[in-house]
């Protein structure tokens, strides 16, 4: 596996960190914009740690479930994937279930006394907040945390990982240089403007002022598969292209339907399903005014959902697991329409082809809006369409 210079020191600086543990402190923070090849690095260092120490158990984790189902392929392809290691949330790797014994509920999570793993490597580390982060540091592992520190902080409070990391990977990759979506991602970073022009087969931006800009973007949206990722900056955005590309497809009405794309909004590792991950209706019908009961073909996993879903929830501009109902609501899950998402929530996730409508909220500083357009662009993992 050649590697780049600041691969190279990158990795025998973490492996001289991890030797000295004991000594130093308990973590250290890798950032590397895309296309640096961090997802390499890491590879290479568990290889490393295994001639060093077969019986090593690492702990691979990310934020959100979709995120940790993109570092299981990529760890997949690099056929590093230990039989000592485990790949998970951080969310189920730390906490545990409390159950009410006599509802046969899950009433809540607490912190696990002890974890198994000799290393934890934690991914998309800009995801992760203060709480989180504190209760990982609490087992006394050492941590590695991996992000790309040009990409959006954490949604609650000022605490990000990636601000500053330890080492940080610059060299781009010669593959990755020949790759027109990262020319755009360089363009997005720096100058936080991207202009109206092809850059390359499948990559472009589009002026929305352009007569012809509304015919490609109706086109766009209708024709939409579930191997495009639409992006949007706000939540009203979201709901009306939502509804827009139901119309298209021939959806009858405002409710969910089989063979609907949904967005899971919340945590359920009961059923094993986690905020962000999408999937397909297979079966749905009205259990009462508040609740349906449905079946859920999620992406990429072999077991369907099965379970209650908030009727309420759908075509809200905001989740109701941050509203006043969320006692209410504990009974069962929170899904919406996933054919858009915001690129907040997008965060972790990747496809072949990325539709983004650039959209600026009025209080962000240029920091905010480089980072905005820089964490939409890289979702993109062969097309990338904006519309300006």
């Amino acid at each position: 596996m050649e590697l780049s210079n600041d691969q190279k020191y990158a990795l025998n600086q973490l492996m001289s960190w991890f030797k000295a543990t004991q000594k130093a402190r308990p973590y250290i923070t890798l950032g590397g914009f895309a296309g640096t090849g961090k997802s390499t690095l890491i590879s290479q260092l568990r290889k490393n740690l295994y001639k060093d120490n077969k019986e090593l158990q690492v702990a691979f984790c990310s934020f959100t479930g979709k995120a940790t189902r993109v570092l299981r392929q990529k760890l997949g392809e690099q056929k590093i994937l230990l039989e000592n290691d485990r790949v998970s949330t951080i969310h189920s790797l730390i906490y545990s279930p409390i159950v009410d014994e006599k509802k046969k509920e899950i009433i809540g999570w607490k912190r696990q006394e002890e974890i198994e793993a000799d290393l934890i490597i934690v991914d998309e580390a800009s995801m992760v907040d203060q709480a989180i982060w504190y209760d990982l540091m609490s087992y006394g592992k050492p941590i590695i945390a991996v992000g790309d520190h040009g990409q959006l902080p954490p949604i609650n409070g000022n605490f990000s990982l990636m601000t500053k990391p330890d080492l940080v990977l610059t060299e781009i990759h010669r593959q990755a240089k020949e790759n027109p979506i990262i020319d755009v991602s360089f363009l997005a970073r720096t100058e936080g403007k991207i202009p109206v022009k092809i850059f390359g087969r499948g990559v472009k931006k589009l002026s929305r002022i352009e007569p012809e800009t509304g015919e490609e973007v109706e086109e766009l949206l209708s024709t939409f598969t579930p191997t495009t990722l639409l992006l949007c900056g706000y939540n009203q955005t979201r709901v009306r292209l939502n509804q827009f590309i139901r119309n298209k497809l021939g959806f009858g009405s405002d409710e969910p339907e089989a063979n609907d794309r949904v967005i899971c909004l919340r945590n359920n590792h009961e059923k094993e399903v986690y905020n962000g991950m999408l999937g397909t209706v297979a079966q749905i019908r009205t259990k009462n005014e508040d609740w349906y009961t449905a079946t859920i073909l999620m992406d990429e996993e072999e077991e369907a959902y099965e379970g209650q879903i908030s009727r309420k929830q759908f075509n809200l501009k905001d989740s109701m697991n941050f509203t006043d109902k969320r006692k209410l609501i504990m009974q069962g899950d929170l899904f919406d329409f996933g054919y858009v998402l915001t690129v907040h929530k997008a965060q972790g996730s990747q496809a072949k082809k990325v539709v983004l409508f650039e959209e600026r909220f009025s209080k962000m500083s240029e920091d905010d809006w480089r980072r905005w357009l820089y964490t939409g662009v890289t979702r993109a993992e062969e097309e990338l369409v904006i519309i300006g």
